[in-house]
């Protein structure tokens, strides 16, 4: 295989099944660009050497991927290939391949719009745009929602909340709308943008139009030898005018896609938020009638489990035998659970039906069948009620929004909201860019938009007035940022105070270059190797932690900055970690480079770097304040990738315990994608000591959305959730939280607490079973239901005793008789299991974090409380 320098300028674009209805107008507009191009059939692409001498690949509308194709396409991006892709891209393929897709794209299609919206061109560094006047207009496209921290939109719809139309990453560039397809966009529309995503991997149009007799575009042949004629140029009368947008549009999804007015936020769903699925031209594939069937039956039973856990909670606990409550009175619920019962019911209903209408060809009821059961549920969802569960409910306090506030009264009404939202833990963000809130001794200059009081103490008081943690969210290896840069009036270059006075701290890629080729606003690094770097941090946050009456500390940009190996684009190259390192092997690390013996070398020489330094920061300030509660913002990218592009080892820092909890950037606009992006956290490698929480974000999330994210978060074998951020909690937000998360109501923490929250979250478990034996609903038999309730009651009462007198003898005994029944509960919960799957795995998941949260006790109450006493 050539490699990326000798790719040739040639342009492939796919033709599939899928699109071979529009060919017609795609051919015609592809041969309007002047641009040429050689026709790759899908069927014949199943290996990279299909793609040889391709410079960049143009799929219009594929939805049908295969395994072999994407393993083809992943082999040729890694060679220096590039990639176009436009509408439901990859939609129909298998799950597996989706999400390899999602990371080689760093992009994918999330729903289409449901009205006819206007894209809007955004500035960036990413992508030249060519002729900008044709790059706008107003038709039915799609969100495209990025996955990969470096893709940012080209171009947004001017919708509520602005969610990106075009995505551009190093790799490839996704359009937001079926290109090519006359009544969706105009000609000129079409051939300016794709003439513009071109441009950026150096492939420009002709100057000159040549009349030809053909107008076939020529087929790829990866083995020609000889050279190729010229590629044939449309001629003039060939050539789209532009057209005035159609009067009446593409027909859009209906209304019902839409939660109704009285849905209990004032935040409304765009269109179908939730799903991943693009409306078909013309009926439904068995793919989509799968993919809606499945997407529909996981809201239903996260539905129901929220009911039921409402409905625990909206009734007393009754302390009688199991055989007596199973026959005592049902009790009365109120009538918003009610009616949300029926709903349920009526969405089962749905989802049956949905598949009959499928069979019988009945397509366009069967859709407006499906978006009215999914639509109902997000209406009714359970959400007023309160969810009684001990559990990290963490939310990051942002700069921006601290320097909005100007006084202590200021900073109290943000305190106030996120206390009545139900927030126990809060990160509030200390030091960015260099940059710390307050009034420091040992960084040379405090953030000059709160200059003149000091937010981290006002905030340390405000939050222990009402009962919540606070925990110092500091930047650690980045050390200035264009963003902020901009905000304060600085030269995009600026070094940030700490790297401007010491340039030899910082880090640099080959070129000498510091700041990383980031997203939007790039970040330049203090170098972890350099041991003066480690000592500036190291007073830092020993600074916060000794003057100021934090919580807990937690480590961001705890890294290297992202890298792309693969094109030499790497970063550690400062003064200290080549000497250091030349020193090591005789070998200067600017002189290597994947492929050379030493590179993998050099890679764990940087991982080391950050471990060492972990290592040493928690050593100091446990010794310093041992209640201190260390945590970590982390990436949970596969860890072999991560290691390599971003040196981040955090399984290391859990299993050493040098940190005590792990916070996951899981950010997703949908509930789909975050299940897959929370998978890092159930590793079967990682220490059952481990606790792992998932980050959500709330940017352009729907409260019915997020809502429906932290159900899913709550039936995972997980002890809590951090939100980012207190800039994006809406009054409507607020409220629902309120309702589910009662502040009033104190309940120990999971990382302070282990074994109380242990003990509390079985109650809650408890309440369930009680409650669903009392409706007659829990499917044990009845030879066993006198063993489970014997069983239950002790394991209740080794928890009990465990929370009020921790031991080793009280732990050992809750660990023995906690392990029986979680061995025995398949058997209990046979029957149950059939009618209920999903339920009865939910129970399995929170008896394992009850597992979990009892490790975690023995290294953080146990172990750690023996080290004290001794050293007393």
């Amino acid at each position: 295989m050539a490699p990326a320098q000798a790719l040739l300028g040639r342009v492939g674009v796919v033709k599939s099944p899928e699109n071979s209805q529009q060919w017609p107008s795609i051919r015609n507009r592809l041969l309007a660009t002047g641009i040429q191009f050689c026709l790759i059939e899908s069927q014949n692409w199943e290996k990279s050497q299909d793609l040889k001498d391709i410079k960049v690949l143009f799929l219009p509308n594929v939805e049908q991927i295969t395994g072999l194709q994407v393993a083809a396409l992943e082999d040729w991006m890694k060679q220096g290939g590039r990639v176009v892709v436009s509408g439901p891209t990859g939609n129909l393929a298998e799950s597996e391949v989706k999400t390899q897709l999602r990371s080689l794209l760093g992009a994918y299609w999330g729903y289409i719009n449901s009205s006819p919206s206007t894209l809007k061109l955004q500035e960036t560094a990413q992508l030249s745009f060519l002729n900008p006047a044709n790059l706008s207009a107003t038709f039915i496209g799609g969100v495209i929602i990025p996955s990969d921290i470096n893709a940012q939109p080209a171009a947004v719809w001017l919708t509520e909340g602005k969610p990106p139309g075009v995505v551009v990453n190093d790799n490839s560039i996704f359009l937001g709308w079926r290109w090519g397809v006359d009544g969706v966009t105009s000609a000129a529309f079409d051939t300016t943008w794709l003439k513009t995503a071109l441009n950026r991997y150096g492939i420009n149009a002709n100057n000159q139009l040549v009349v030809v007799n053909s107008v076939d575009i020529p087929a790829c042949d990866a083995n020609a030898t000889t050279p190729r004629e010229p590629f044939p140029i449309l001629p003039p009368e060939y050539i789209p005018k532009p057209e005035t947008p159609p009067q009446t549009p593409v027909t859009p999804l209906p209304d019902s896609s839409l939660p109704s007015p009285n849905l209990r936020s004032d935040r409304t769903l765009q269109s179908s938020d939730y799903p991943v699925l693009s409306p078909p031209i013309s009926g439904i594939s068995s793919q989509q009638a799968q993919a809606m069937s499945q997407e529909l039956q996981n809201l239903i039973a996260r539905f129901e489990s929220t009911l039921l856990t409402a409905q625990a909670n909206s009734v007393p606990m009754v302390a009688l035998p199991s055989e007596q409550l199973k026959n005592a009175a049902q009790p009365h619920l109120n009538a918003s659970l009610h009616e949300s019962q029926q709903v349920l019911n009526e969405a089962k209903q749905s989802l049956k039906a949905f598949q009959q209408l499928v069979n019988q060809q009945q397509y366009d009821q069967a859709r407006q069948l499906w978006l009215k059961a999914r639509r109902s549920l997000w209406d009714s969802y359970p959400a007023e009620h309160q969810f009684m569960q001990p559990e990290v409910r963490a939310m990051w306090l942002d700069r921006g929004t601290i320097v909005k506030t100007r006084s202590e009264a200021d900073l109290a009404v943000i305190f106030d909201r996120m206390a009545e939202a139900g927030i126990n833990t809060v990160f509030i963000e200390t030091v960015n860019a260099s940059y710390p809130i307050y009034p420091s001794r040992v960084a040379p200059e405090q953030n000059p938009l709160t200059k003149g009081w000091d937010p981290l103490r006002v905030a340390i008081k405000l939050a222990h007035e009402r009962n919540i943690e606070i925990h110092a969210w500091v930047w650690l290896f980045a050390a200035a940022n264009q963003g902020h840069n901009q905000v304060l009036g600085q030269p995009a270059d600026y070094l940030g105070p700490v790297l401007s006075q010491n340039p030899d701290w910082g880090i640099t890629d080959q070129d000498g270059n510091y700041f990383d080729k980031g997203p939007q606003f790039k970040k330049a690094f203090l170098d972890p190797a350099n041991p003066k770097v480690q000592q500036y941090l190291l007073a830092l946050v020993e600074e916060i932690a000794t003057n100021y009456d934090v919580d807990g500390i937690q480590f961001d940009y705890i890294r290297y900055p992202f890298q792309q190996p693969q094109v030499n684009q790497t970063f550690g190259y400062s003064k200290s970690s080549r000497y250091l390192f030349k020193d090591m092997t005789g070998v200067d690390p600017i002189e290597i480079s994947p492929g050379h013996p030493l590179w993998n070398q050099w890679t764990g020489f940087r991982i080391r770097q950050i471990d060492s330094f972990v290592s040493t920061v928690s050593r100091r300030l446990k010794e310093k304040k041992p209640d201190l509660i260390l945590s970590a913002s982390v990436f949970p990218i596969e860890r072999n990738d991560r290691l390599f592009r971003l040196q981040q080892n955090w399984e290391e820092w859990m299993s050493q315990g040098w940190i005590d909890m792990i916070v996951l950037m899981t950010y997703a606009l949908d509930t789909g994608n975050l299940e897959e992006r929370t998978q890092a956290a159930f590793d079967d490698s990682l220490p059952k000591s481990s606790l792992i929480i998932p980050g959500l974000r709330l940017l352009k999330v729907p409260d019915p959305v997020t809502i429906d994210q932290l159900q899913l978060v709550r039936n995972m074998p997980i002890g809590g959730f951090s939100l980012f951020a207190t800039e994006n909690l809406t009054p409507s937000l607020q409220t629902l939280l309120s309702r589910s998360q009662p502040p009033q109501t104190p309940q120990p923490l999971p990382y302070r607490q282990p074994f109380q929250a242990a003990y509390g979250r079985y109650q809650a478990l408890q309440k369930e079973w009680g409650f669903l034996l009392s409706q007659q609903q829990l499917m044990i038999p009845k030879a066993n239901l006198n063993d489970w309730s014997q069983q239950e009651r002790q394991l209740s009462q080794a928890l009990g005793q465990l929370a009020s007198q921790p031991s080793p003898q009280n732990l050992a005994t809750a660990r023995r008789i906690l392990s029986q029944f979680q061995r025995q509960f398949p058997n209990w919960m046979n029957q149950q299991k059939r009618l209920q799957p999903y339920q009865v795995q939910v129970w399995e998941n929170r008896l394992e974090t009850l597992e979990k949260l009892l490790a975690y006790g023995e290294r953080k109450v146990i172990q750690e409380g023996r080290g004290r006493i001794s050293q007393k």
